[in-house]
């Protein structure tokens, strides 16, 4: 896949960039290992100050790096902006917070005595040098997820960025030096994914995490393994949205079009399986559809338009496979169900898509349809509802519609996903863990846990004398 700037609101290609050559790569990342030998000893003061400065940047230039954005991958420009906005929270969120989150930790004194030291602690280590393979998809957000917790921890950085969004990636590195990190400390590298093994089995680097699909993680969880460097994977998602009879059907029916759409409904943690109790099946099915066929398609720029193209050709195809797959199988479409048609048609446009009937004999019944398709079942009981939801090989997120104790609690206990929502959408915050299980990956990013996930966990114990 060649690295270019395409718009797919038109399908133009903008700009074409020459992928990094073996010195120019050689030359990166021998500025990473020497950047990490200086900077792994900063002070957390140090640390945070240069966060704040990104920060920072990120205010001031937020309008402009919100055009490049939507330029390159296509989501409405104010979801773009409040992409960079949030960057910017985060980087201040660890700024206040990551010192706290990886300082020295002291177990009791009876288990200190008892391990037969006179004093012992856990200090937290940076590993190194980390590679970051991140999507297009957030192609702000999912940088500085990864890279504040990694640089504050005194770790650095290296991305590899998707394919098609290299202005953006070459934007990120550009955040940094101008917020004053020390050369080598957070690069970029325009490199295809063929060029990705050689680096990861680079001595130098000591660590990868990787936001993308199932396919891309097995392959680098591979070649990481084979080196025995650690890993963080976050994969694709099914995400349920379930709603019982106690819930707020109208509230549901908002947060359902939003969590569905977000993005042009291009993210792992958005809702796609709606698992709707029969008692409430025909109301919350009606009004969704209405919403979803409601909402306005058209340029990303222009400040009226909900729904923008999605972000590549291939994207468009699959997602149009999968709902000609279910249509073929006797699926129902309430709203949706075909390309546009007039000037659209040279972008690569999917209207919003409410789908019923859906039965095990669909593709989209176990694939991950990424693009603003909803698929709604109906079910009968809230074992149906558990087992239904569950019935995925992915488990991200999921969210549950209900205001009864005892059926959040059965959620809680039986849910086979990393978070669950009640009565809101899914949404990633610096002071939550993120992260899945089953095919969505392993690991966490975000909070205290994603701080630590590239660190050496060091037992310091001191003996008697």
């Amino acid at each position: 896949m060649p690295i270019a700037t395409v718009n797919p609101a038109t399908g133009e290609n903008l700009e074409t960039f020459e992928p990094f050559g073996r010195g120019e790569l050689e030359l990166r990342l021998a500025r990473a290992e020497a950047a990490f030998r200086d900077y792994r000893t900063t002070t957390f003061e140090y640390r945070s100050q240069l966060l704040r400065r990104a920060a920072d940047v990120l205010d001031a230039d937020r309008e402009q790096l919100a055009r490049t954005v939507t330029t390159e991958m296509g989501k409405p420009l104010a979801q773009a902006s409040a992409e960079t906005a949030k960057c910017a929270r985060a980087l201040r969120w660890y700024a206040d917070h990551g010192a706290a989150l990886i300082a020295d930790e002291l177990p009791g004194e009876d288990d200190v005595a008892d391990s037969g030291a006179t004093a012992a602690y856990v200090r937290y280590r940076p590993l190194g040098v980390v590679l970051a393979v991140m999507p297009w998809n957030f192609p702000l957000w999912q940088v500085v997820r990864f890279a504040a917790p990694a640089l504050m921890a005194g770790n650095v950085g290296l991305l590899k960025h998707a394919s098609n969004v290299p202005r953006t990636a070459l934007a990120l590195e550009e955040v940094f030096r101008r917020a004053g990190a020390p050369e080598g400390c957070f690069q970029t590298l325009l490199i295809g994914s063929g060029a990705v093994e050689a680096v990861i089995r680079d001595r130098r680097v000591a660590a990868v995490t990787l936001t993308g699909s199932e396919p891309a993680g097995r392959s680098v969880a591979a070649v990481a393994g084979d080196e025995l460097k650690k890993t963080v994977l976050e994969l694709g998602g099914s995400d349920p949205f379930v709603v019982l009879p106690s819930a707020d059907l109208d509230a549901a029916v908002r947060t359902a079009v939003k969590a569905r759409t977000q993005n042009n409904g291009q993210s792992c943690i958005a809702a796609k399986r709606f698992i709707v109790h029969a008692d409430v099946y025909p109301g919350f099915t009606s009004e969704f559809a209405k919403a979803m066929g409601a909402l306005r398609i058209g340029d990303p720029m222009a400040p009226d338009t909900d729904i923008g193209p999605l972000a590549t050709r291939q994207g468009l195809a699959d997602l149009s496979a999968l709902v000609a797959d279910a249509l073929a199988h006797d699926a129902v479409a309430e709203c949706g169900g075909n390309r546009p048609n007039g000037p659209l048609e040279q972008g690569w446009y999917y209207p919003p898509t409410v789908l019923t009937g859906i039965t095990p004999a669909m593709r989209i019944h176990r694939e991950e349809a990424f693009g603003p398709v909803a698929t709604v079942y109906r079910v009968e009981s809230l074992d149906e509802a558990v087992a239904l939801a569950n019935d995925s090989p992915f488990g991200l997120s999921s969210n549950v519609w209900t205001t009864d104790p005892a059926e959040q609690e059965r959620f809680v206990r039986d849910i086979e996903a990393g978070s669950v929502f009640f009565n809101g959408m899914t949404a990633s915050h610096p002071a939550l863990p993120f992260g899945g299980v089953k095919r969505s990956g392993y690991g966490r990013e975000l909070a205290g846990h994603g701080i630590r996930e590239f660190c050496n966990v060091t037992t310091v114990w001191l003996g008697p004398t």
